[in-house]
């Protein structure tokens, strides 16, 4: 059992179902200090922050989800943070359940929404697809990539808050970034409820941009992962080309030599990109180092 951990909750216009989550968090977890981040709300959500005696932040305007994220991240005061909504899809009940996962080496555990759990087929399919390309980046299974209940290491997860963005999509960025620094990652399963209110994420806009940002990710955290299909299917192309025109005509196109060098600057940007994208996790290699501690000298 944790005896303190933070509670981090981005909010904008959830007034409705912010109060009875805020009344259930204090009366399961009255050891753990809960963070609202008012995003620039015109409702009453301000109002029923301070009626409920929990921290709260005040965004003068909508900053994004991923803002909020980062300034409750910012906030926190323990070496653990749990993010949840607020808009009542989420069960506090299963905050324990994040932290005994914790409790079993896991520096991140996400709450994986069941099937059913899916807001509507649409959205489903879009995340058995971002969930599919993210573990073909990372080379882990992901079991749900855009979850937004969670539970982390504090000291790691704001290492990363430089990468996150101010939109919807900071569950995916964390995530990835966790794996590509051999941050553990586990999962439990989830049913989460119907959410109060209208929801923001409007599915087309945002599935392109989760999409957008998934390739965006690979490139920066996966380079080779990314960049090596991409090589091989313009080499592959280039010799069948290449095949082609030497058997009709026996000679080298123009075509064939853009394909093959277009091949190799990509396979070469892939190296550099690979080098660079090192350089985000050296400060995350040198803390996991302090970390591991050295068995004192035995003298006999």
């Amino acid at each position: 059992m944790h005896s303190e951990f933070d509670v981090v909750i981005p909010a904008r216009n959830e007034a409705a179902s912010l109060g009875p989550l805020l009344k259930k968090l204090k009366s399961l977890y009255p050891q753990a200090g809960v963070i609202v981040v008012n995003d620039g709300s015109t409702d009453t959500t301000a109002e029923v922050c301070v009626e409920n005696g929990v921290t709260l932040i005040n965004h003068p305007y909508s900053m994004g989800n991923g803002a909020a994220i980062k300034s409750g991240a910012r906030a926190a005061q323990t070496a653990t943070i749990v993010f949840m909504d607020a808009d009542g899809q989420h069960r506090p009940e299963d905050i324990q359940r994040l932290l005994d996962k914790l409790d079993q080496g896991f520096d991140m555990a996400v709450g994986a929404r069941e099937d059913t759990s899916q807001a509507s087929l649409g959205r489903g399919i879009a995340n058995s697809l971002y969930n599919r390309l993210a573990s073909i980046m990372t080379g882990y299974k992901i079991h749900d990539l855009t979850s937004g209940f969670r539970a982390v290491r504090t000291r790691h997860f704001r290492k990363f808050l430089y990468l996150l963005p101010n939109g919807f999509s900071y569950p995916t960025t964390s995530t990835m970034a966790f794996f590509r620094s051999g941050l553990p990652v586990g999962y439990i399963p989830i049913l989460a409820g119907q959410r109060e209110g209208k929801s923001h994420i409007k599915l087309l806009k945002d599935g392109i941009r989760f999409l957008v940002i998934i390739l965006k990710i690979g490139a920066l955290f996966s380079p080779m992962r990314f960049f090596l299909p991409i090589s091989l299917t313009l080499f592959l192309l280039s010799a069948g080309y290449y095949t082609y025109t030497y058997i009709l005509w026996e000679r080298l196109t123009n075509m064939s030599a853009i394909l093959f060098l277009s091949g190799l600057f990509t396979f070469l940007i892939g190296i550099v990109s690979e080098q660079i994208s090192s350089l985000h996790y050296k400060n995350a290699d040198d803390d996991m180092r302090r970390t591991v501690r050295r068995p004192p000298d035995s003298h006999t």
